[in-house]
Parts: C-alpha cells; structure tokens; sequence
C-alpha cells in the first residue's frame, strides 16, 4: 500500500508539472502576440512590385570683394538645384522604369547680372517584356526640354536663343534592352522617330535647330542607342552616366546626334554632398559656333559643367 501511494503521489506531482507548464507557454504565446513578435512563414510575404525613391541636391555659393587689390566682382552669388526621381515596376517577366531629372541653377554677379547656370528636363520610361537571358522586348520614350528663357549675351545686348519646348526633343522607340543587373542597361533600336519642337514664332522663323524655317516641328527616323550605368565606387561615392546616340537615315546619317550626361556625388554626411556635372551635346542641327573666315554658323561640341557642394537628401 505505501509503494503504491507513493506512486500515485509522484504521478500526480508529474501531471500537475504538466498542466503549470503548458499554462507558461501559452501565456508566452499570449505575450508574444501582443509585442507582435510572432514571425511571419516567408512564403506568406508578398514582393514589392513597385521601387520608387528621389534624390534631391540644393547648392549655394556666395561671394564680395571689399577695396580688394585682386579686383573682381564685388558680389557674386549662385545657387543649382537637382532633382532625380524614379519608378521602377517589376511584376514576372514585366518591367517599367520611369526616370525624371529636372535641374535649374542661376548665377548672379555685379558685373553680368543674373544668368541661368542650367536648365534642364528630361523624361523618360521604358516598358519591357523578359524574353530571356537579360533580354527584354521594350518600347522607349523620351522628352528633353527646360524651364526658363536662354540667351546668347554680348557686351551690350542678348538675344533668345531658346526657352520652354522651344527646342524639345521627343524620342519614340521600340527595340531590344539588355540588362544584366539594375546599374547597367544598353538598349537598341534600329527604327526610331525622333522630333525636334520649336514653338516659339521668332525662333522657328530663323530656322533653329535644323527645323524649316516658318516651322514648328522636324520629324526623324533613325537608329538609336542608349547606355546607363551606375557604378558604387565607394560607400560614399557613386558615378552615374547615360549615352545616347542617334542616326537620322533621311538625312546624313553620318552626322550621328551625341547627348552624354555624367554625374559623380561624394557624400559628406547624411545631408551634405558634393556634385560634379559634365553633360556634352553633338547635334548637326545646333548652329551654335561662328567661322570666323565664313561668318556662316555651324555645328560643334556642346560641354556643360556644373560643380557645387550643398544640402543633398535621399528618399
């Protein structure tokens, strides 16, 4: 009798061990689910099919001169702006990009008065279809235009030479976009139109940028080819260029249509960035440089440069 109510003790003691600590775990389940730790099955998460992001650069720089012997101006001041936005859509073997870099600077000194540093606006999205092997089937399009007034200055006068839609380049293209990894793409197209807005009267009666005189639009057809890249140099330091080239079949195919952009970004601190912009243009229709012994104006290589340091954000 002692053997046996002892183990019927023992097997009461075991069973009341049981029930106390299942109750423990229960309520450690029941606190779990009230600080939400409860981890999620990873087949149950959904991929994001949309990747958007902007990054926004503000410079400043100022200067003055008091009864300085060097000479110079006495103020000078200047201020950039550069937005760059996107929206990339990835759903299977479908992708859409959407690219939008907008940038304005202006430059103030006592001598020349104010005067744009840059405008520019420059849109883009490519729909593709995945055919394989970091091959898509895509169609391409492209508005390049600016903001504001630019003039051509002299000594005494300035004269317009351009302002908003006035030139515009519109660029409509179906072809093939090899991209290997998110940094690099090429994509070709053997048939592509290409149009070249002046809606502006005064600068559409002169004939600028290869448009009839007394004309608004000239239309193109041709091969194009453009190249994007973004290389990570360092933690800080990253390097961004897009090249695109153009031949008109109509009219001297040869004379291919050059637009080369490059940006390097050096971040400071979170906030704090430098810039370095170098954008080159090539365009036959461009009269832009004077022969001296002709007097009769003519094409040639377009460079742009823009440094600056300043407040940069990236969302």
């Amino acid at each position: 009798m002692k053997l046996k109510s002892t183990v019927l003790a023992l097997v009461a003691v075991l069973c009341w061990t049981g029930s106390v600590h299942a109750q423990i775990n229960q309520l450690g389940t029941y606190r779990d689910n009230a600080a939400g730790n409860i981890k999620k099955d990873p087949n149950d998460t959904v991929p994001k099919t949309w990747k958007k992001g902007m990054l926004v650069n503000v410079n400043i720089n100022q200067g003055s001169l008091t009864n300085w012997a060097a000479g110079g101006d006495k103020f000078s001041m200047s201020i950039s702006s550069l937005l760059n936005a996107y929206a990339f859509y990835k759903n299977g073997r479908r992708a859409w990009d959407n690219v939008a870099d907008l940038g304005f600077g202006l430059t103030n000194t006592t001598t020349l008065g104010t005067r744009k540093a840059d405008d520019h606006i420059d849109l883009t999205s490519k729909y593709g279809y995945d055919i394989g092997k970091h091959w898509y089937a895509s169609l391409l399009g492209n508005v390049r235009t600016q903001f504001a007034n630019g003039y051509l200055y002299t000594d005494t006068s300035k004269t317009l030479t351009s302002k908003f839609f006035s030139p515009a380049n519109l660029l409509l293209s179906p072809g093939f976009d090899y991209k290997p990894s998110d940094a690099f793409s090429v994509f070709l197209s053997p048939v592509t139109g290409r149009w070249i807005v002046v809606m502006d009267d005064s600068l559409s009666a002169q004939g600028a940028y290869g448009v009839d005189p007394g004309k608004h639009v000239k239309s193109q057809f041709g091969a194009y080819v453009t190249v994007n890249w973004l290389a990570t140099i360092s933690k800080d330091i990253t390097f961004k260029t897009r090249l695109d080239l153009f031949s008109d079949y109509l009219e001297k195919p040869q004379n291919v249509y050059m637009f080369w952009t490059n940006m390097l970004t050096m971040k400071v601190n979170k906030y704090i960035a430098a810039t370095v912009n170098v954008d080159m243009i090539y365009d036959d229709k461009a009269r832009v440089f004077e022969n001296p012994k002709t007097g009769v104006l003519g094409p040639r290589l377009q460079v742009k440069e823009v440094i600056g340091v300043g407040f940069s954000a990236k969302f």
